[in-house]
């Protein structure tokens, strides 16, 4: 019998004020890369509870997401894959981001184009994908999920 497929089930927010996108910078492998808050669910954890408190560890911002932006599948390698929810958020005036999450070296406020020209540091090709498809494709409504089943 062949093992079971098991991918990672991820969250990540893409904050957005003005033009700017909230990025969040970390050391994986000894390298610097850049991402959007993000990380994985945790047991008995909805997807929007799970990007709360990924965005809160590695943000200090405490927010709802608005809409979902997009569910994608993304394989790292052949033995490590992922399913990423990835949310947004329009806020309405700029705060001053205080990572939580001890692993994140930075949280900063960076136009697109500074964000492509970080593109060989960025996490994953998800990074671009999604706030390209945050800027031009239509979102949709977080009453999408359903939690109800979840055991608490």
């Amino acid at each position: 019998m062949t093992e079971r497929y098991k991918p990672n089930t991820t969250v990540a927010c893409i904050i957005h004020f003005d033009d700017q996108f909230l990025m969040v910078e970390e050391c994986i492998n000894g390298q610097n890369q850049y991402n959007q808050p993000a990380g994985h669910l945790e047991a008995n954890e909805s997807l929007i509870m799970a990007c709360q408190r990924e965005v809160w560890e590695e943000t200090g911002l405490k927010i709802l997401p608005d809409a979902l932006v997009g569910i994608y599948q993304f394989s790292a390698n052949p033995e490590l894959a992922f399913v990423r929810y990835t949310f947004c958020v329009d806020l309405n005036k700029k705060i001053t981001p205080t990572p939580q999450d001890h692993a994140i070296l930075n949280a900063i406020w960076l136009s697109f184009d500074e964000i492509l020209t970080l593109k060989s540091q960025l996490r994953s090709p998800l990074v671009l994908q999604s706030i390209r498809d945050y800027q031009t494709q239509a979102h949709y409504p977080l009453d999408l999920f359903n939690d109800k089943y979840l055991s608490v």
